[in-house]
């Protein structure tokens, strides 16, 4: 599977921005989407993730500002940003989890540059 992620940029200290993540088609069934990101000299970072139920989960840091979302239809997942703060600097990356049967797969993406400025 490809996932090709778009939206990011530089905003001001305050500003918002919306990634979205289009995975291309795949054999196997798409389970749960997310988001990490890292910056540079930092672990990566588990920022969102969204079952198929639609259940979501965000690391505290963003909670109350981030929103995690996702369009089966179009296997899609997308994550509206608001209020960012400096420390949001970093390279957003999409990941999704395959199943079929018993397998699974974890792909990630090549990202997308978030640039806060203070």
């Amino acid at each position: 599977v490809q996932l090709q992620a778009s939206g990011g940029g530089l905003v001001q200290a305050g500003g918002s921005l919306r990634l979205s993540c289009a995975a291309s088609e795949a054999m196997w069934k798409i389970d749960t989407m997310g988001w990490y990101r890292q910056a540079p000299g930092k672990k990566r970072e588990l920022v969102a993730t969204i079952s198929t139920d639609g259940s979501t989960n965000y690391v505290d840091s963003v909670k109350g500002r981030f929103t995690i979302s996702r369009d089966n239809a179009n296997n899609t997942v997308y994550l509206q940003m608001k209020d960012l703060k400096y420390e949001d600097t970093a390279r957003y990356k999409c990941n999704v989890a395959l199943v079929y049967g018993s397998s699974r797969q974890v792909h990630f993406g090549q990202g997308t540059q978030v640039t806060v400025s203070s």
